[in-house]
């Protein structure tokens, strides 16, 4: 019959071959180009190690217009680069990333000012920005500056005992200025008693604990520029009145920021949960895990900040401000209004019970729409020196606050963080026991494994 063919055993195999191929074929054309539209990892690493950041994120799927980033070095040396732009270029469809070689296109290289090799430079219409290095940090910075433009400058009020930005000390904030200026602040210490009018041009004034009693010419000028649509972050410390390093109340300034709704305690809280032992922290430095609604502190639900030497505050209603706690500390906190005694010890008899308000944010109506002035008060300078600033959610907090006052709310979010040391410390023992159980024990275990299995064939 000549349909027999179709009935036999070959023919039968070669279309189910055939088959077989087709779906093959199919599901990898599927998967290719599901592959290329949408491009899915997924990052096992405990510490996020191969993920951008959530501010990262959050500026980059928000992009309104078009970016693009161009990477200029050596083909040979595309791929360091891709590790980490590449991500950027999944995100979102409004960016893209090109790679070019200077060498082999050198007018293109020319006409976009490339002068070393692996420079990247971000367009966006006519504006460009060029990125420092290769890490996220400095891509995502050179981001701000290209969507935000202009230029925010970060002043340091000094004169009157404040911490200097200059200090490599403990108590310095020279690590806090480099932060600043790596998150596009320019950065510049002012002096109000010398020049009242020294805000002017200054995105955020900081006040960074000052030891001595502002005089009204100052609170004057402090009082203007916040009032006027000013931005200002005051670091209060408490009145510690040990040793030689005194500290003064401060009424003027405590009076100013009173009028605005937040109350400042002469007072030291001390926390007595033991949950900051586990860090190397005493009871004078609180462990701050309890925020509220704020934006500054929306994101720090899984951050711990750690706050120095703080005192407490409260917060209440004045005229034209609004005003709103950011984070308290636990119920195993005490008050203590003993300020010269060395060292300080806690009366549970006496001292207040927590928790206690360590920062309030508020909002002051100038009459100008949209234009509100901002303030933000922490009862601690000490919690963004150089000793403490690089514990877990210090730096977030500080520049969340910093972006809430220069109205860079799309910018709050957790940082990257630094690389975590996972490497495994073993004393001599343990070293040891790891070399006899490898060299040993375990070939010993294979070998009486084999000869028993030998054994029992035989």
């Amino acid at each position: 019959m000549k349909t027999d063919w179709i009935k036999a055993r070959q023919t039968k195999y070669g279309a189910y071959l055939a088959l077989y191929v087709v779906i093959v074929l199919a599901i990898l054309s599927a998967a290719n180009w599901l592959g290329n539209r949408y491009n899915k990892t997924f990052d096992a690493t405990s510490t996020k190690k191969f993920s951008l950041s959530d501010q990262t994120e959050k500026i980059v799927k928000g992009l309104k217009q078009d970016v693009t980033i161009t990477y200029w070095d050596q083909t040979t040396r595309f791929q360091q680069a891709k590790d980490l732009l590449d991500r950027y270029d999944t995100m979102s469809t409004k960016l893209k990333v090109n790679y070019v070689d200077p060498y082999k296109k050198p007018q293109e290289a020319r006409a976009a000012g490339v002068k070393t090799e692996g420079a990247i430079i971000l367009e966006t219409g006519m504006k460009k920005q060029e990125a420092r290095s290769l890490s996220e940090e400095e891509v995502t910075g050179a981001l701000v500056r290209l969507l935000k433009g202009g230029e925010r400058t970060a002043c340091f009020v000094t004169g009157l005992g404040e911490h200097g930005i200059a200090e490599t000390s403990s108590r310095g904030y020279s690590q806090l200025k480099d932060l600043v200026e790596k998150n596009n602040y320019k950065t510049q210490t002012i002096n109000l008693i010398e020049k009242a009018d020294a805000t002017t041009g200054c995105s955020v004034v900081i006040v960074g604990g000052p030891k001595y009693d502002y005089p009204d010419p100052v609170i004057t000028a402090l009082r203007n520029y916040v009032q006027g649509g000013g931005r200002a972050l005051f670091l209060m410390d408490p009145p510690l009145q040990i040793g030689k390093d005194h500290v003064s109340p401060n009424k003027p300034l405590s009076d100013l920021l009173a009028g605005w709704g937040v109350t400042l305690g002469n007072d030291l809280v001390l926390d007595t949960s033991g949950v900051g032992q586990m860090f190397g922290l005493g009871p004078e430095v609180p462990l701050v895990t309890t925020y509220l609604t704020h934006a500054i502190v929306r994101d720090m639900k899984e951050s711990a900040t750690a706050m120095a030497l703080a005192r407490s505050m409260e917060t209440g209603t004045a005229t034209k401000v609004t005003v709103e706690k950011l984070f308290s500390t636990s119920t195993n906190s005490y008050a203590t209004t003993n300020l010269s005694a060395s060292p300080i010890k806690l009366d549970p008899a006496k001292d207040k019970k927590g928790p206690f308000a360590l920062a309030a944010a508020g909002s002051y109506d100038t009459g100008n729409q949209g234009a509100p002035g901002r303030f933000v008060v922490v009862g601690s300078s000490d919690w963004v020196s150089n000793s403490v600033l690089r514990f877990a959610g210090n730096r977030d907090m500080f520049l969340n606050m910093m972006n809430w006052l220069s109205s860079d709310e799309d910018l709050i979010s957790i940082r990257p963080k630094e690389p975590e040391d996972r490497r495994l410390t073993l004393n001599r023992n343990q070293m040891n026991m790891i070399r006899i159980t490898s060299q040993f024990l375990l070939p010993l275990t294979i070998l009486m494994g084999g000869l028993m299995v030998w054994w029992r064939r035989r």
